[in-house]
C-alpha cells in the first residue's frame, strides 16, 4: 500500500512540476529500496512496512537534528527546506499518536510483557515496535516508559 502511495505521489508531484516534492518523494523511494536490499539479505522478499514506516520517522528525525544545526548558522532556505521535506515524508506515516495514547499503549505493552523493572524496556519496546511502527516518536516513547518502570 505505501509503496503504491509513493509511486503515485510521484508520478503526481512530476506532472505538477513540485520539484520539491519529487525530491523529498524520491528519497524516500530511495531509502524504501536500500531497505529492501537489506532484506532480500536476509532472505526475504522485500521490507515491511513496519521497516519502512521506522525509516521514514528516522528521516524525520534527522531533518530535526538538521533544522537545529541550520537555525545555530542562520540559514533559513535550508531551514525552509528541511521542513518542507517533513511535511512530505509526514504526509504517507499514519496519524500519530497523542501523549495520552502513548501512555496507553506503554501500559498495555508492559502489561502484556508482564514488565516491573528496567530489564524489560526492550521487550516493552519490541512490543510497541511491532504494534505502533510508524504511530508514534520512540524517543518520546522511551522516556515514557522509564517513567512508568521508576
Amino acid at each position: 500500500m505505501l509503496r503504491e502511495e509513493l509511486q503515485k505521489a510521484l508520478k503526481e508531484s512530476m506532472l505538477a512540476k513540485d520539484t520539491q516534492k519529487v525530491g523529498a518523494v524520491r528519497l524516500i523511494i530511495a531509502g524504501m529500496k536500500e531497505k529492501d536490499v537489506d532484506a532480500r539479505g536476509k532472505g526475504l522478499k522485500e521490507a515491511s512496512e513496519a521497516d519502512l514506516l521506522a525509516m521514514m520517522q528516522n528521516m524525520i528525525k534527522q531533518r530535526r537534528d538538521s533544522i537545529d544545526m541550520y537555525l545555530k548558522g542562520n540559514r533559513q532556505d535550508l531551514v525552509d527546506k528541511e521542513q518542507a521535506e517533513i511535511k512530505v515524508i509526514e504526509m504517507f506515516l499514519p496519524k500519530q499518536m497523542n501523549d495520552e495514547e502513548m501512555l496507553a499503549a506503554v501500559k498495555a505493552a508492559m502489561a502484556e510483557t508482564g514488565a516491573s523493572s528496567m530489564k524489560d524496556m526492550g521487550k516493552i519496546m519490541g512490543v510497541l515496535k511491532g504494534k505502533y511502527a510508524g504511530q508514534m516518536d520512540f524517543g518520546k516513547v522511551s522516556a515514557v516508559i522509564k517513567k512508568e518502570l521508576a
